[in-house]
């Protein structure tokens, strides 16, 4: 009986051990909110000519009823993004116009990035 119950909990082990390291390799995967940081935003001394050129494309603005701040999500209809063009630093993000203000907005998550003043 003693024998049968050590295999039984042998077994047992070795049937839950899988288990217990498939728990153990969880992968986090961090939003670029957090990852990217500034470097991957235009630089400062490039926003007054990024400004001019969104004023010169005449981009239309979208309004929306959200706060118009970094970590905001904007909708997933209404609203067209834009590519940075390279002269005003290399970035994943796209522009737009929302509420009168341009943004940068990560296009996978449609988080704004930056709020361009």
């Amino acid at each position: 009986m003693r024998k049968s119950f050590v295999v039984l909990a042998a077994l047992a082990g070795a049937m839950t051990a899988p288990l217990a390291a498939n728990a153990q390799s969880t992968i986090v995967v961090e939003d670029s909110a957090t990852v990217g940081g500034p470097s991957m935003m235009i630089p400062s001394d490039q926003l007054p000519r990024f400004r001019q050129y969104v004023v010169q494309e005449s981009v239309p603005s979208y309004a929306v009823d959200e706060p118009i701040a970094v970590g905001t999500v904007l909708p997933d209809v209404g609203v067209t993004y834009y590519d940075v063009p390279q002269q005003y630093g290399a970035t994943p993000y796209r522009y737009t116009v929302v509420n009168d203000r341009t943004v940068l907005v990560n296009p996978r998550t449609r988080r704004i990035m930056q709020v361009v003043e």
